[in-house]
């Protein structure tokens, strides 16, 4: 992937996770990640292309973030889920904004790979719940996700400093006691 390419990908993410989607235009993009005008245009032509852009890069951010430790025990799962709300709602904030905004605003075909990786992640904490407490523990891999979401909107809208690790906990114990 070309560096303007990618400067472009990073300020419209940055646009849409600080202002919304609306913000999304090929000039203001070229403003935010300091390129020639017309740069982002030639690489999406047409607001719709860059609106897929911007959720595939979305999705390739999170995989490339996913470093996920090996999950064997319930402690190892609420640290990974605790450590993973806290980078959602920290330091990658921003980018948590602007998939929520995708989500809610873009069409469907256009956060296709995110709602893919929400796929993904799901089946990831289902066979967790599966291994850890069995099959009636893995059909709450929803409410588990829900609970997420929940906590994580919140620490995004409300309280940035809401307590992750207890709230992770209980979850997970909730999910795992079925």
């Amino acid at each position: 992937m070309s560096k303007t390419r990618r400067r472009a990908l990073d300020a419209a993410m940055t646009l849409v996770g600080t202002e919304g989607i609306r913000a999304l235009t090929h000039g203001r993009v070229d403003a935010a990640a300091d390129l020639p005008p017309g740069s982002t245009s030639n690489h999406f032509r047409t607001r719709a292309a860059l609106v897929a852009g911007v959720a595939e890069w979305i999705a390739r951010q999170e995989i490339g973030d996913a470093g996920i430790p090996e999950i064997g025990t319930r402690d190892d799962f609420v640290g990974a889920l605790t450590h993973m709300i806290e980078l959602q709602s920290g330091p990658l904030a921003a980018r948590t904004r602007a998939r929520y905004a995708l989500f809610l605003e873009a069409d469907d075909d256009a956060v296709r790979p995110l709602r893919e990786q929400r796929i993904g992640m799901e089946a990831w904490v289902r066979g967790i719940l599966s291994r850890l407490g069995g099959e009636d523990a893995a059909h709450n891999a929803t409410f588990l996700m829900a609970t997420g979401d929940g906590l994580l909107l919140h620490r995004l809208t409300v309280d940035p400093g809401a307590p992750i690790d207890s709230v992770v906990a209980r979850a997970i114990d909730a999910a795992l006691a079925s």
